[in-house]
Parts: C-alpha cells; sequence; structure tokens
C-alpha cells in the first residue's frame, strides 16, 4: 500500500479520519453551551477516561464546533508543576481582547481586562508562574484582593457580563485536569458556580484521568451536583470497526472482515490503538483488499512502536520502587487489584507501600475505582510491565526494600 495514502494518524492527540462513536458527547456540551447562551441553567462537563481513549481529540473537535457557532474558546492543558491562574490568565486576556472589538461588549471587556491586571498583580507573589500583558491598570477592588478563590470568582463575572453583553458563551477547555491541585480546583468551581447563579454564559468542558471526579467531590461537596462527568471508554465493537473501515474504504481500499475483526480484538476498541494497528497494516499489507494477515504481520511492529512511544514514554519517569510496584500489578493481571494483594507479591507490608501509591496516583499512572483498590490508568499497560520487566529479578530487588 502506498504510504502517503496511510489515512491513520497515531499521535498524541492527532485527529483521527473518523471520529467513531462520540456524537452523542459531542451533542451534550453543544445544548449545554447554547442553554448558556440563552441563559438558562447549563452544566459545565467534565470527561474522564483511561489514556487512550481520546479524550484530548474529542476536546478539541468540541472547542471547533463551539468555535464554529460563534462562541468565544479558551483551549489549555494543566501540566505539572504550573499553576492554574498562571496557564488560565493569558488565554482570559486573549478572549476579552477579541470581545473588546465588539461594540456591544467593549467596555465591559475593558472591565475585564483591568480586573485581570489587578488578579495578575496580586497573586503574582503566590503563583510567581503568572506572566500576562497587561493592557490597563488595575481597578481598585476588582479581583485584586490576594486570595485565588475569591479573586477567581470576580474575574469570572466580569468575564461572563462581558460575553453576555456580547450575545456569546465563554467556553473553557481545559485538559489534563487532574493534574490541577486542589485549592486551584476549588476556586475554579467556586468562579463556576457563581456564574451559573448569575446566569452568566460561562462553562467549563473538561477531561481528565478518572480520579479527577474523586478530586473535584473532595475540592467542593457540592461539585458533583455543578457538573456532568460523562466515561470516556472504548469504542463499542461497531464503532471501533467503523472507525477502521471508514477511512480505508474513503481511499478506496478493501479490507476483509476477519482483518477488521483481528483489529478490533487486539485494540479492545481503544482510539489510539485503533490507529497505531490501522496505520501498520496499512504500511505492511502488499496488495487491496487489506488481510487478516497483514494484520497479524503487523501486530509485533506495532506493538513495538507501542513500546518504545505511547507505553516507554510513561515508564521512563517513574522511580525503580514505581517500576517494581507496578510490575506487581502486571503480575495480578489487568486489574484493578486490591492493595493487599499488591503487597504481597511484593512481600511487603500494605502501610509500607502507601507512598508508592500516592505518587504514582500524582503521576496519573495508576488510580483508585474504589477504596483499597488500584488500577492502570494506561490501558494495556499490565503486558507492557511484563515484556520490559521479564523473569523474576524484580521480585529479588523489592525484597531489599526497606
Amino acid at each position: 500500500m502506498d504510504p502517503v495514502r496511510n489515512p491513520f494518524a497515531p499521535g498524541a492527540g492527532t485527529p483521527p479520519p473518523e471520529l467513531a462513536g462520540r456524537d452523542a458527547l459531542r451533542e451534550l456540551v453543544r445544548i449545554a453551551l447554547e442553554r448558556a447562551r440563552r441563559g438558562s441553567p447549563a452544566r459545565s462537563a467534565l470527561m474522564v477516561g483511561l489514556r487512550g481513549v481520546g479524550k484530548t481529540v474529542l476536546l478539541d473537535r468540541m472547542k471547533t464546533d463551539a468555535e464554529a457557532a460563534g462562541m468565544q474558546t479558551v483551549r489549555i492543558e494543566a501540566p505539572e508543576g504550573r499553576s492554574l491562574p498562571a496557564i488560565l490568565a493569558p488565554e482570559l486576556r486573549s478572549l476579552l481582547l477579541r470581545l473588546s472589538t465588539l461594540a456591544q461588549a467593549k467596555e465591559q471587556a475593558k472591565r475585564g481586562l483591568r480586573a485581570l491586571a489587578g488578579f495578575a498583580k496580586a497573586l503574582k507573589f503566590k503563583y510567581k508562574d503568572i506572566e500576562v500583558g497587561i493592557d490597563y491598570e488595575p481597578e481598585p477592588g476588582l479581583a485584586d484582593n490576594g486570595d485565588l478563590e475569591h479573586d477567581l470568582q470576580s474575574l469570572v463575572e466580569v468575564v461572563g457580563t462581558a460575553a453576555k453583553a456580547a450575545n456569546t458563551v465563554v467556553a473553557l477547555f481545559i485538559d489534563e485536569l487532574q493534574y490541577v491541585e486542589e485549592e486551584q480546583l476549588a476556586a475554579l468551581i467556586t468562579a463556576l458556580h457563581r456564574a451559573a447563579q448569575r446566569q452568566l454564559p460561562v462553562v467549563l468542558v473538561g477531561a481528565g484521568l478518572p480520579q479527577l471526579r474523586g478530586q473535584m467531590g473532595r475540592a467542593k461537596s457540592y461539585a458533583e451536583r455543578l457538573f456532568e462527568f460523562p466515561e470516556i471508554g472504548p469504542l463499542s465493537e461497531a464503532d471501533a470497526r467503523i472507525a477502521i473501515t471508514k477511512p480505508i474504504e474513503a481511499e478506496h481500499v478493501g479490507i476483509e472482515s476477519g482483518a477488521v475483526e483481528r483489529i478490533v480484538r487486539e485494540t479492545h476498541g481503544f482510539p489510539y490503538f485503533l490507529q497505531e494497528w490501522g496505520k501498520h497494516t496499512w504500511d505492511v499489507a502488499g496488495a487491496d483488499p487489506i488481510r487478516e494477515a497483514d494484520v497479524i504481520a503487523a501486530s509485533a511492529i506495532t506493538i513495538a512502536a507501542l513500546d518504545e512511544s505511547f507505553f516507554r514514554v510513561r515508564f521512563d519517569r517513574l522511580t525503580p520502587t514505581e517500576k517494581r510496584y507496578l510490575r506487581a500489578m502486571a503480575e495480578l493481571g489487568p486489574g484493578p487489584h486490591r492493595s493487599g494483594d499488591i503487597a504481597e507479591v511484593l512481600d511487603r507490608k500494605v502501610t509500607s507501600l502507601g507512598p508508592t501509591r500516592n505518587t504514582l496516583i500524582s503521576k496519573g499512572m495508576v488510580w483508585s475505582p474504589n477504596h483499597g483498590d488500584t488500577a492502570f490508568t494506561v490501558p494495556l499497560f499490565d503486558e507492557f510491565m511484563k515484556r520490559i520487566m521479564p523473569g523474576d529479578d524484580w521480585r529479588e530487588r523489592a525484597k531489599d526494600e526497606p
């Protein structure tokens, strides 16, 4: 097959050629944004799911949908080690500058820029990573108390007022929300709650790992009533088939049903894996139609590619102790696993493993579906751990740890 015509697009957040199985979620967010524009009650949406289910792709498609409908958007990713005010402030400045070009919202947007100036100045001492251009002098008493929860609420109110004057919606699209510290999450929730109370058109569409739901609840007890938490999982078998067959057929190439079924089975329906298997199967196939034998031949190449990229980049961030913890989990299977069972594999006390488990949760490698349970956030990571740490040497090293 001609590699130039290969339709598949594996990559971090790279849009697939066919976004299958996500129409209902896109419609959920569209309705929420349109209700907010009308001044009707609308719940923000936080999509939660494992790595590789396409949360980032879906978030970006929803942003595109919102912009096509004439709405104002902000798109940020919450990386580890940076504060929410630092990543939010520059994007809000850009949004307010856009609103200031609209006659009906000009004055409210200028007030928003004054509020942003006070916000950045007051919080610079606490959040030293804040860097934002200042277009107007701060308005004394507006979002400048130096308390994040109070000031962010005031800032979002002013932004929402400007958006309302412009008859539009401010849609905040934030990825990797699980990396935002609890105090900052609490401030964001409070600001959105206040905007909802005042019927201001500000909506958050976020995405994060499964632990995000619990983090939001701990930050503010009423978060579950303020947000929808749609779970993003692997595609159904029918949607996974569509994700493979439609891009191939669009190139006027055929694929046998056995080949499709094999890809669906190998990938478990996870969108990122579908793209990887699709790409390598296309490259391996020697003729039209693509056959099951092509998929079998491509599988070893695909797994090697995943090991060197998707899996390895996460593995390399781990300490030796954390690697052995995950290897013990892998020994038990895909999971989730009880903490006591993991400790038994490692021949350690459960209490001694608590700090390691907590660090792995903070790194986004595992999460707790239920009290005392631990599960991988990366699909098929158990199989990778067995490949990269084969044999039993890791058991002996684990026994030497205190």
